[in-house]
């Protein structure tokens, strides 16, 4: 038997993005330093689109009273931050200080840069400002800052993500070109753009795979062992700050470039010109329409969140990204795009946006954020002699009206990077 060939029509149905949809959903879930990079690609572009460089200083870290006062002994007054199981970012960092600057201008130097930094171990100053503090040149500052980065754990004192990972790559003499590349590209790391990155760091995506699966063996946050509390790594999208009315939230215009649409002379007459002016009045929209997504969102989490803005991340009451889409009247999943990467700068420290949404384990119970953060309390105003075990963290809970089996204790303080009792004991010191 011949088999014969036959033509059929078949009608399926198929999803399939726009270019401007898929625009849009790329710029609602970009952070500033992503958002920042697209509008830089599409001003290169694009003749109608202009950038003004971010000069505003609305956002400073909040962290170096805080840093100073733990240096001095007097610990934190306001319950700012979580205090840490073990010992603190500023006395680890001062007691290598006393080593590598014991006297000198250096080690006003190292102190002052020891002050500017934020509980993940980032800088939270630029070196021209100590500088200018130190009323010594730039440069004694950054020889000082390099003697201060090969404090372990690698990546403390960096300046920015890219710097925390590379010293880290460098102590592990992993770095080489394609690393490199990729740490210049950290926006498009986190969007996943592997073949992207392959043509921008000239290899293949097997290559990249295999260099993003050592990165994700490094510590961004290197200074979060020592505190629990850390803020993101960056600076943030978003700023609360208590005023008459209450809370109130407003973008960071520090952290990304003001975008100017600029209108032509005359009406555009050829085809590409009359694409270019509507591209650039498609991404002046777009903008627009992210940062007051980006607002409301963020406006909602913080007015159902006001307790914990007050009293701390132990007040943290359970919220859901349905409960905020139903109030907004908008869909769950912009909730979560907005939502991803995202942080606000309060006077508590700084905010993953996400970190403020929290399940709870019981019908009137606390929420799971509240539940982790009273743990990390209790461990670190134990006795670092006689640390709590599991059942007297539950006990201890209990006694807070937290009910909770040994298991999901353990799970909680898991969670927090903190090692079970018998490996947090130390012993007092013989100077003591």
């Amino acid at each position: 038997m011949k088999s014969r060939q036959r033509i059929s029509i078949a009608q399926t149905q198929r999803l399939q993005l726009n270019l401007g949809l898929t625009a849009s959903i790329r710029v609602l879930n970009s952070d500033a330093e992503g958002l920042t990079r697209y509008l830089q690609e599409q001003a290169a572009e694009n003749p109608h689109i202009q950038l003004e460089p971010a000069t505003s200083t609305d956002w400073l870290p909040r962290w170096t009273s805080v840093l100073s006062r733990l240096a001095q002994g007097e610990g934190s007054t306001g319950g700012e931050t979580v205090a840490a199981a073990g010992p603190s970012l500023m006395a680890h960092v001062m007691a290598r200080i006393d080593t590598l600057y014991p006297r000198g201008p250096e080690r006003r130097i190292a102190i002052l840069l020891a002050e500017a930094l934020e509980p993940t171990g980032w800088l939270g100053t630029g070196t021209d400002e100590i500088a200018r503090q130190a009323r010594v040149p730039s440069a004694e500052v950054e020889a000082v800052l390099t003697g201060l980065q090969k404090i372990e754990p690698a990546g403390l004192f960096a300046r920015t993500l890219a710097e925390c990972l590379r010293l880290q790559a460098i102590e592990a003499e992993r770095l080489d070109s394609t690393l490199s590349c990729l740490l210049d590209h950290l926006d498009l790391v986190a969007q996943g753009a592997l073949g992207r990155l392959a043509r921008l760091c000239n290899t293949d995506e097997a290559g990249v795979t295999a260099r993003l699966r050592l990165l994700r063996t490094f510590d961004p946050k290197p200074g979060a062992q020592f505190d629990p509390g850390a803020a993101p790594v960056r600076e943030p999208d978003l700023i609360a700050t208590k005023g008459e009315a209450g809370w109130e939230v407003s973008l960071n215009r520090s952290a990304m470039p003001t975008v100017q649409i600029r209108k032509p002379d005359k009406r555009p007459t050829t085809p590409a010109a009359r694409a270019a002016w509507t591209q650039a009045q498609a991404v002046g929209r777009m903008i627009e329409n992210r940062n007051a997504t980006l607002l409301r969102v963020a406006r909602e989490i913080l007015a159902r969140q006001e307790a914990a803005l007050d009293e701390g991340p132990s007040a943290l009451v359970a919220l859901t990204m349905t409960e905020v889409a139903e109030a907004l009247g908008i869909h769950e999943s912009t909730v979560s795009r907005v939502v991803a990467g995202t942080c606000v700068d309060t006077p508590r420290g700084t905010w993953w946006l996400r970190r403020m949404f929290s399940g709870r384990l019981a019908e009137g119970g606390p929420s799971a954020a509240a539940i982790r953060a009273a743990i990390a309390r209790l461990v670190a105003q134990e006795d670092p002699a006689a640390p709590l075990s599991d059942g007297a963290l539950v006990e201890a809970l209990a006694a807070e009206d937290m009910q909770l089996a040994r298991r999901t204790v353990a799970k909680y303080r898991e969670m927090l990077n903190i090692p079970p009792g018998h490996r947090r004991r130390r012993r007092p010191s013989r100077s003591a």
